[in-house]
């Protein structure tokens, strides 16, 4: 679970997630092109790829290969396992 919080405590990482969220299956171009143009990002490909790395690591991020293209698809899962770990109900007892 430490993976997950190192993976979502950098805002670019967590900028990466949500275009996964709006649109999931994305290669690393599609990924870097979505950030330059919706978020001004100046971040290198080299950059952008590190930070999937880190992500996939935490299992928030899964890839597969397409030919010579690596296509990412968001991973829900280890959130969940935060949600479950820490319910809500019993929060606000």
């Amino acid at each position: 679970m430490g993976d997950v919080f190192k993976a979502l405590a950098d805002p670019t990482r967590r900028t990466i997630l949500d275009e996964l969220a709006e649109r999931d299956g994305q290669s690393l171009f599609e990924i870097c092109s979505r950030l330059a143009m919706r978020h001004g990002s100046t971040l290198t490909r080299q950059a952008i790829s590190q930070h999937l790395a880190v992500l996939e690591e935490a299992g928030l991020v899964r890839s597969r290969r397409e030919g010579r293209t690596k296509i990412h698809h968001l991973n829900t899962e280890p959130l969940r396992s935060i949600v479950d770990r820490w319910p809500l109900h019993r929060l606000k007892e």
